[in-house]
């Protein structure tokens, strides 16, 4: 069969019918519990005491905001460009399905009150160029709202002579967040504490959501961009040498006794568990062309300024953390507490 170079859209033969746009209860109920519980943990980094066993502690909710909304309108945004770009090429996907998760009653971090959110793809994309658009969407979506939130939030942040000697939970540095820290805060960041605002935080969990997102593998929206990049064959082999690479930012550094996240090994196991394989378009051989295909390279290299191989990290008290360049002290009236819940953002 000849290869199909007209536009990327569907014909009426292969798209489904629509479907009457309804707002489902379970999307709305999840939504607004994912609000309460990041705003629960925005205002428990502020001081405040909240509770879902004490109804009246809501009323300490107004700091949080400063984090929640943020935060919300980032993974919405994520979500909604791929539902967005779901519907127009005629794909039937769900709206999304946010993942709330309440407050750890351990120290020293909260949480952040949600795992993320979702949708499901009920129908194959028809071509690979359709995929990317679908795959895409979501990650520059949320970027559009994280980076003003990590501009704005660093304006807002208080810069404070260096003092590491509390320790604290290290959030990894990316090129990307580096960089604005840099132009932003006006001076070396590894020179200085940055009291962080809550803005900014967000701002910095969606560059973190964004590489997750972007990892090459399987369905993950990386595994859609490598897919319609670079075919089926070329998608199962970068699949496997990304999720042996999610093992090896475990072991090679256990080995030699360095830093890192043992997120990845998580990570590893649930790759492993959700498949790397990617289902194939209806049209699987017309390749990406022209703009596309440089919006795809950009993507990549999206994944590459956003990424951190350690982005957490604990650190001792009265112990120079190595590389360090953040402090975030976002929750000052802990010490009554006993806990003192203290981000070091570090390299």
């Amino acid at each position: 069969m000849p290869r199909y170079e007209g536009p990327a859209t569907t014909t009426p033969s292969h798209m489904p019918a629509r479907q009457p746009f309804k707002l489902p209860k379970v999307n709305v109920a999840l939504f607004l519990l994912t609000l309460l519980t990041t705003t629960m943990a925005g205002a428990y980094m502020a001081g405040a005491d909240v509770s879902l066993s004490d109804p009246r502690s809501f009323a300490n909710l107004a700091p949080g905001l400063s984090f929640s909304i943020p935060l919300m309108l980032i993974l919405g945004s994520h979500e909604i460009g791929h539902y967005i770009f779901s519907r127009r090429y005629g794909v039937s996907a769900t709206l999304p399905y946010f993942i709330p998760l309440p407050l750890l009653p351990f120290p020293p971090f909260p949480g952040i009150g949600t795992l993320g959110a979702f949708i499901l793809m009920r129908s194959p994309a028809r071509t690979r160029r359709a995929m990317f658009d679908i795959g895409a969407a979501g990650p520059w979506a949320g970027m559009a709202i994280a980076l003003p939130a990590v501009i704005i939030g660093l304006k807002l942040s208080q810069v404070t002579p260096l003092d590491t000697s509390q320790g604290g939970l290290q959030l990894g540095n990316s090129m990307l967040f580096w960089g604005i820290s840099r132009v932003m805060l006006g001076v070396d960041p590894n020179s200085v504490n940055v009291n962080l605002h809550p803005i900014a935080f967000a701002g910095w969990l969606g560059l973190f959501v964004t590489t997750l997102n972007l990892l090459p593998v399987g369905q993950l929206d990386g595994g859609h961009v490598i897919y319609a990049l670079f075919g089926g064959r070329r998608h199962r082999v970068i699949s496997r040498v990304a999720l042996l690479a999610c093992l090896l930012m475990v072991l090679i550094p256990y080995v030699f006794r360095t830093d890192f996240w043992g997120g990845w090994l998580f990570w590893f196991v649930l790759l492993l568990f959700l498949g790397l394989g990617h289902p194939s378009t209806v049209d699987a051989e017309t390749p990406l062309t022209g703009t596309r295909r440089w919006a795809a390279w950009a993507t990549i290299v999206l994944f590459i300024v956003t990424f951190s191989q350690v982005p957490f990290s604990f650190e001792p008290p009265t112990q120079r953390p190595k590389g360090q360049i953040y402090n975030a002290i976002l929750h000052t009236p802990a010490v009554d507490r006993g806990v003192a819940h203290r981000l070091v953002f570090g390299g």
